[in-house]
């Protein structure tokens, strides 16, 4: 891995940590679906992770059995359900050299405590950085500079402004350690001038327990609008969670989207236009009129799901894609503008109410999915 292929790991991990508490406890549970799960293969780098269980944002319990509404289905819930999906090209894409080999056809799945590796992806950074390496001389900006991230914003400069020449190498290997099998991540230098070695737990899992890592299906959003990364939405939204551990979204394919809050002392209101739809066919042809969608989410949620805003450096995103899906979810898809590193996308779901009380059992499963030069983020109500 070059410098900045660790950078975009890291930048990739961050999110997923806050939105899922970390994942930690894995390795010390024999259960499924506890921690977080990385699978490997030839083509493909794949990161699963759990959260910790949810609470209804009406107050109520978190529904354990139930698929959305209430109701059956057959899907998990609370701790058992997909907090974050990932999904990061290998080849030609997150690795410069990529060589698996297994018994399982070519096919490696572990446990890993999600915290362990972004504290080592993030100390491999700051080792390359205090070596004096500069990713082409130009500081990198986070998208948007919260009060709470204007104290990371130091070391995120610094990290990310290292040199993009094959002089700093990182292998990441499996290994053991102690007698223990680790993930490992060896930094060296080609003058010698660096050498340094992490070394991160993991608990091997049979390649057949990637199922029950999957993401879950999601249904075609009713409302679809691309963002410009001069319109983010963090700020406000951060401004609003210290009023209200509630808003609403209600968007219009006609362009439009606002966010609101209503509490007994002060009710907001915030409005986005001229928003660009992005319509499907099938759908332009069937509607008369634009649709509408309204979603209650629950603000803490709602915030940490857009930490890419402080944590993706200004030029690595195009724009971003808020889908709401009546009665189920919100989604928010972000375009990543360097191709060069294959394909990248990261997928978050924070727990989210709708608006419509129909919805009276909200689902508490979230994940991340990654595809090409897209960052997901999608929140399952």
């Amino acid at each position: 891995m070059a410098a900045e292929h660790v950078q975009l790991l890291h930048n990739v991990i961050v999110p997923i940590s806050r939105l899922t508490g970390g994942g930690g406890g894995g390795l010390g549970s024999n259960s499924i679906g506890s921690g977080t799960t990385i699978y490997l293969d030839p083509e493909v780098l794949r990161i699963s992770s759990r959260g910790g269980a949810g609470s209804r944002v009406d107050g109520g319990g978190v529904s354990q059995g139930g698929g959305f509404g209430g109701g059956g289905g057959g899907r998990e819930h609370g701790t058992e359900g997909i907090a974050c999906f990932a999904e990061l090209i290998a080849i030609n894409g997150i690795f410069l050299d990529h060589k698996i080999e297994s018994i399982a056809g070519n096919v490696i799945v572990f446990d890993v405590d999600l915290v362990q590796l972004r504290t080592a992806l993030a100390a491999t950074l700051q080792s390359i950085g205090n070596m004096g390496g500069d990713f082409g001389g130009a500081r990198s900006v986070p998208l948007h500079n919260s009060s709470e991230d204007a104290r990371n914003s130091s070391f995120r400069s610094t990290s990310s402004n290292f040199h993009s020449s094959s002089s700093f190498v990182v292998v990441m290997k499996l290994a053991k350690r102690g007698g223990l099998p680790c993930l490992c991540l060896d930094t060296s230098c080609a003058n010698g001038s660096l050498d340094v070695h992490h070394a991160v737990p993991v608990r091997i899992l049979r390649a057949e327990e990637w199922q029950h890592h999957l993401p879950p299906v999601v249904n075609t959003p009713d409302v679809q609008l691309e963002f410009q990364l001069d319109r983010p939405l963090r700020p406000v939204i951060e401004r609003m969670k210290a009023i209200s551990p509630i808003i609403y979204v209600e968007g219009s394919m006609a362009g439009e989207m606002s966010l609101k809050i209503d509490s007994d002392a002060v009710a907001i209101q915030t409005f986005y236009d001229k928003l660009i739809p992005r319509v499907d066919e099938e759908s332009s042809q069937s509607q008369q009129e634009p649709a509408k969608c309204t979603l209650k989410v629950d603000s803490k949620k709602l915030l940490a799901s857009l930490q890419w805003q402080s944590s993706m450096a200004r030029g690595s995103v195009g724009s971003y894609i808020i889908c709401l899906i009546r009665n189920e979810m919100m989604v928010v898809h972000v375009m990543l503008s360097p191709e060069d590193v294959g394909q990248v996308f990261v997928d978050s779901f924070a727990l989210f109410s709708t608006y419509l009380t129909s919805c009276s059992s909200p689902t508490t499963y979230q994940y991340i999915t990654f595809q090409k030069t897209c960052l997901t983020i999608e929140m399952i109500n």
